[in-house]
């Protein structure tokens, strides 16, 4: 223990000042995060430095010691469009709640039990928690973990339902069961070099690459992408790399479907009055697909000059069926909630949505659901990025903010800025 201590004050990313005592360690450092205060209202203020402790009350009786979790001081943590959803009030999230689940982060000090990380370590952390233990943890479904919240199967940090865990859109943050979570970058300086492309494999690569999967994306196939958001964009990246002979993005942001275009995509603009169907006719030679992914979620808006400016929370889903090849298969990464207080009406508060599921049945359609598993595909995904195969950096437009303008970022981003608002709290990252 001594020796990680000594390793954690000499990294030139540490900042604070540390003491022994026995064998655990005392800090005295300071750490700030971005809170949720209310709807459209988030602020950055002094927060707790993490300990390697499981509070108690979340998902065990009584205070204890973490020792299989680390502290990471954070590197890079992003803003979400999931953030989004909790921070327009369209979740059931308290205010006082520390966001944020994207993150990768320098590991400076590690609990008794972790073996294989280390101090020094620069890692990127999945948005999921997973203990590595449980019978889906074993099966690969890492995002419905049956030990780390005890409200549901399934856990991450700093989100509505999910566990209670402290966010990472802090200076520093707590990982549990770090040899199991984390994924270290094999090279420092290389990872540095490639930063804003590897701070995305902490969700929304591997989110948007699985919602291919589940769409039964292959060389050679039509896929369409609902939504030229940071997802819908980094989906577009997982078809590209998965040998997609078309990709097709729609969205009514012409910012973000000028994004889309910037590396090779066709578009649909749905708010022309022109339907979908017909749009793809125009690229395809045929109305249909042979993939279609969801990357928009609960929050859909109608199609056409009017209707893209009413919510219709089962447009997406609908549109996916009907241009979706009979016996295809529709992923859907995009978030749907079972509580949104600020939704058009009754049913939609409680997640129920008129989704014509009977013409999903006719056609013999599957539908891929849930969090993505992001320890299944993060390490692929991050040799597809240090060999050059993907360049999130650009094709996302990953735009470098500090911690005190995380305010400004989530601001923008609700207005539909056509970037992946990334946040740099130590200014580690070169401009």
């Amino acid at each position: 223990m001594f020796a990680r201590a000594a390793l954690a004050r000499s990294s030139p990313l540490f900042k604070g000042t540390w003491t022994t005592a026995c064998s655990s360690q005392v800090r005295h450092a300071s750490n700030r995060g971005v809170i949720f205060m209310g709807p459209n209202d988030v602020e950055v203020q002094d927060i707790e430095f993490p300990k390697l402790e499981l509070a108690a009350g979340e998902f065990n009786p009584r205070l204890r010691k973490c020792n299989h979790g680390v502290i990471l001081k954070v590197t890079t943590t992003n803003i979400c469009g999931s953030d989004q959803h909790m921070v327009r009030g369209r979740t059931t999230a308290s205010a006082g709640m520390v966001l944020g689940h994207e993150i990768t982060g320098e590991v400076i000090e590690c609990g008794d039990d972790v073996e294989f990380i280390k101090t020094g370590d620069l890692c990127s952390v999945p948005f999921n928690i997973a203990c590595g233990r449980c019978d889906l943890c074993k099966a690969g479904h890492t995002g419905v973990c049956l030990n780390v919240n005890p409200a549901r199967p399934g856990a991450a940090y700093g989100y509505v339902d999910m566990g209670g865990w402290v966010g990472g859109q802090a200076e520093y943050v707590m990982v549990p069961y770090a040899d199991w979570n984390l994924l270290k970058f094999p090279d420092r300086d290389q990872a540095m070099e490639k930063i804003k492309s590897l701070t995305l494999l902490s969700d929304i690569f591997p989110t948007g690459y699985h919602g291919c999967i589940q769409a039964g994306v292959q060389p050679g196939k039509t896929v369409y992408i609902a939504g030229a958001g940071p997802v819908g964009l980094a989906a577009a990246a997982g078809a590209k790399l998965l040998g997609a002979a078309v990709v097709i993005v729609g969205d009514y942001n012409h910012e973000r479907l000028a994004q889309a275009r910037s590396f090779g995509c066709e578009t649909v603009d749905i708010g022309l009055d022109s339907p979908v169907p017909d749009q793809i006719a125009g690229i395809l030679g045929e109305p249909m697909v042979d993939c279609a992914v969801d990357a928009v979620g609960f929050e859909a808006r109608g199609c056409g000059c009017s209707g893209h400016q009413v919510e219709q929370p089962a447009q997406v889903l609908n549109d996916c069926m009907e241009i979706t090849k009979a016996g295809g298969s529709i992923g859907i990464p995009g978030l749907y909630v079972t509580g949104d207080p600020g939704a058009t009406d009754e049913a939609a508060k409680t997640g129920n949505i008129s989704a014509r599921i009977g013409l999903g049945w006719a056609k013999s359609l599957s539908f891929g659901t849930g969090q993505c598993p992001v320890m299944k595909y993060h390490k692929q995904l991050m040799n597809a990025i240090l060999y050059d195969k993907v360049d999130l950096e650009k094709w996302c437009n990953v735009t470098m903010i500090s911690l005190d303008e995380a305010p400004q970022g989530y601001a923008d981003f609700d207005k539909g800025a056509a970037k992946k608002f990334v946040i740099d709290p130590h200014g580690s990252v070169s401009a």
